[in-house]
C-alpha cells in the first residue's frame, strides 16, 4: 500500500528526541555491550555536523547531532547499507545541512536507492526536504506518515507508504523493516540486514547504562515486549545499532527491556 504526503515542508518547534574527512580508526565501545563490533572499525568521514563509520564490509553508521534544550547535544545514530554501488539509508541526519553532507558523500561512489525513517521524529526525518531535492524515495511506516500528517510535518515529495512490513534490494542483496510493536512511539520500526545480521533499533533500542531519555510520544508498558520481539526475531544479532550513543550487540536488547521494566519515574 502507497500513501502519498504532497505539499510544502514545514519546521515546526517542537522538540521530538529520545528520543573534513579522516580515515582514523576507532575503538567502538564494545566494553559495556556484548557484540562482536568490529576493532577494524573505521571513521570513514568527520565534520563538525556528521560521522561516517564503517561498522561491517557492507554496514555504516552515520552520526549526527541535535541541539535540544532538555539533553543538550545529543548524538543521533543512522544505518547505512551498501552493495554492488547502491545504498540505502535508515534515517535522515537531523538537519538539511548534515543530510547534504552524508549524500554528497555517498553519492561519490553510490546511487542512493531509498531513505527510510524509522519514526515520525526529527532525528529521523530532519533532513528529509535535502533528500528529496535530491530525488532519492522515501519509504516509511504508514504510522510514521499519518503521525508526520498529524503533527503537520509536510514534505515537498511523496513518502511512499507500507504497512508492517518492507524489503528492499541493495544490489543483490535486500535489507528488511519491520514493525514490532509500540515503544519510543506508536510507530518505530526496526532495521535489519541479515547478510551480516545487524539490526538497526533506532529509538526503540537504548545504548547500555542509558537513560530512558524522551518519553511524551512513548509508550512505555508496552516496550519491554516489543523488544522482546525484536530479540526473538533477530537472537544471533552480531551487531545492533540504537538511535542514540554506542553500538554492540544483544546486550543492548536485553538492556532495554530491563530499563523499562524498572520503574517509570526513573530520571532519564
Amino acid at each position: 500500500m502507497k500513501e502519498k504526503i504532497l505539499l510544502i515542508f514545514m519546521f515546526t518547534g517542537f522538540l521530538l528526541i529520545p528520543c573534513k574527512k579522516s580515515s582514523s580508526k576507532i575503538n567502538p565501545a564494545i566494553s559495556k555491550a556484548t557484540g562482536t563490533v568490529s576493532n577494524d572499525t573505521v571513521i570513514l568521514y568527520k565534520s563538525d555536523n556528521l560521522i561516517i563509520q564503517k561498522l561491517s564490509e557492507h554496514v555504516y553508521q552515520h552520526i549526527s547531532f541535535l541541539n535540544t534544550q532538555t539533553f543538550g547535544r545529543v548524538d543521533c545514530n543512522g544505518m547505512i547499507v551498501v552493495n554492488e554501488k547502491e545504498a540505502v539509508i535508515f534515517d535522515t541526519p537531523v538537519n538539511d545541512e548534515s543530510s547534504a553532507e552524508l549524500i554528497n558523500y555517498l553519492q561519490k561512489t553510490n546511487t542512493i536507492k531509498a531513505i527510510i525513517p524509522t519514526h515520525f521524529h526529527d532525528d529521523c526525518v530532519g533532513g528529509l526536504n535535502k533528500f528529496n531535492e535530491f530525488n532519492i524515495p522515501c519509504y516509511a511506516s504508514n504510522k510514521t506518515i499519518a503521525l508526520l500528517k498529524n503533527k503537520g510535518r509536510l514534505f515537498s515529495k511523496p513518502i511512499q507508504g507500507f504497512n508492517k512490513r518492507f524489503t528492499l534490494h541493495v544490489g543483490d542483496k535486500k535489507v528488511y523493516v519491520r514493525y514490532f510493536g509500540e515503544g519510543h512511539t506508536k510507530d518505530n520500526v526496526v532495521g535489519y540486514f541479515p547478510d551480516e545480521k545487524v539490526v538497526f533499533g533506532g529509538c526503540l533500542i537504548k545504548e547500555v547504562d542509558a537513560g530512558k531519555g524522551y518519553l511524551d510520544d512513548a509508550n512505555i508498558l508496552a516496550w519491554p515486549e516489543t523488544v522482546r520481539k525484536v530479540k526473538k526475531a533477530y537472537p544471533d544479532s552480531k551487531i545492533v545499532i540504537p538511535g542514540h550513543g554506542e553500538t554492540g550487540g544483544t546486550a543492548l536488547f536485553d538492556y532495554t527491556i530491563k530499563l523499562f521494566l524498572a520503574t517509570p519515574n526513573k530520571a532519564p
